[in-house]
């Protein structure tokens, strides 16, 4: 059986090749071996994202941020995803150009980075 990194490594295939429901299985599949894997979170938030199911990302960064509330890339994604749906005060400042894939960074996101 794989290994949570294995099961990441094949998922971030998946999505590059654009196939997140294939992405979006084998993230869970390493959630079942570890609950809190972070970098799986969010890349089943990407993959949502990115099929356009924002809905779908907000609910499990809600969910990862009840479960792991100090950790900031994971406080920080629904920024992003309220950014690209037009929500939230971060929603003026859209991606920032140049940003790689589910490291976009909204105007607001940026402050309060630098205000901690």
């Amino acid at each position: 059986m794989p290994d949570k990194e294995e099961l990441y490594d094949e998922a971030i295939d998946a999505y590059a090749d654009d196939k997140f429901d294939e992405a979006i299985e084998l993230y869970k599949q390493a959630l079942e071996i570890d609950p809190k894997y972070a970098d799986a979170i969010h890349g089943m938030t990407m993959c949502y994202q990115a099929k356009g199911d924002l809905d779908a990302a907000i609910e499990l960064t809600k969910k990862y941020i009840a479960q792991e509330p100090e950790d900031i890339p994971g406080v920080h994604q629904p920024q992003h995803v309220l950014s690209e749906e037009g929500h939230g005060a971060g929603s003026g400042g859209g991606r920032r150009r140049g940003a790689a894939p589910g490291l976009e960074a909204t105007t607001q996101g940026r402050q309060e980075v630098g205000a901690r």
